[in-house]
């Protein structure tokens, strides 16, 4: 596919992977059919009122907006504010409340390179629980830790399974992210990439831990409506204890925990 030049068509390119016809993109914005493919073929160019609702309803990255405001002829409109600027304090208290709400179930942020940007006591436990240094979780990178040998994929009971659908995670994610793609050429590629024809509604990670055997379930929080490419780069992984025993062995670490720092 060749790379879009004009507005025009990387609008054509965005719609086309949404897999919405013009019609369809028209009643969502409110933008006439006549007038996006005018704008699409270039007879039009749109204001920046129009081309803001065109990439929103298109769920476009924000990066890729910025691309298309510049070709239609405007500055870039959305910037990525650090996270420790005065004008994040906002977000980095809300990531601090979800992080201690979640104990004592572990949770982490990551950025869109995998990197842990903070994580909450019930990490730290979790790594003392299978022999890995607690404070190990600052400044980790998940995505090696999973795949390299010496990190915490090792101690993954599934760690196969794991690694496959991390790899191919990552590996949809680098396609528009160029350091990550770099991240991924210098890590080892795991023995199979393919997913099992059958697959469970959820895949668990299985976890060998001092205490036993570990299972959690996997979820993700992601900041609604973002206008800042940082924060659409930001997620926090939630680790659900998946059963009973997994419930009893992390509550009974954050309360002994809790009693000597709380």
């Amino acid at each position: 596919m060749d790379t879009p030049s004009t507005a025009g068509q990387h609008l054509r390119q965005l719609r086309r992977h949404a897999k919405l016809s013009q019609l369809d993109l028209a009643l969502i914005t409110g933008v006439s059919q006549r007038h996006l493919s005018c704008i699409e073929t270039g007879r039009a160019k749109p204001g920046p009122g129009t081309l803001h609702s065109l990439l929103t309803a298109l769920e476009a990255p924000l990066e890729h907006c910025n691309q298309v405001f510049l070709a239609a002829g405007y500055a870039p409109r959305y910037t990525a504010t650090p996270l420790a600027a005065p004008a994040m304090a906002a977000v980095r208290g809300a990531v601090s409340h979800v992080l201690h709400a979640n104990n004592p179930a572990p949770a982490i942020m990551l950025d869109s390179e995998w990197q842990v940007l903070a994580a909450n006591a019930s990490t730290g436990l979790l790594f003392e629980l299978v022999g890995i240094e607690p404070n190990a979780a600052q400044g980790l990178n998940l995505l090696t830790t999973l795949l390299q040998t010496g990190g915490l994929g090792d101690h993954l009971i599934n760690a196969e399974e794991i690694r496959s659908v991390a790899w191919q995670r990552a590996t949809r994610e680098a396609l528009g992210n160029p350091a990550l793609a770099g991240l991924l050429a210098r890590l080892p590629v795991p023995s199979s990439t393919q997913l099992p024809n059958e697959m469970p509604p959820l895949v668990f990670t299985r976890i060998r831990s001092h205490r036993g055997e570990l299972n959690f379930l996997s979820t993700f929080t992601t900041f609604g409506m973002p206008q800042d490419i940082t924060l659409t780069s930001l997620r926090i992984e939630h680790l659900i204890p998946a059963d009973a025993p997994t419930w009893q062995v992390m509550r009974a670490a954050y309360a002994e925990y809790a009693a000597l720092v709380l």
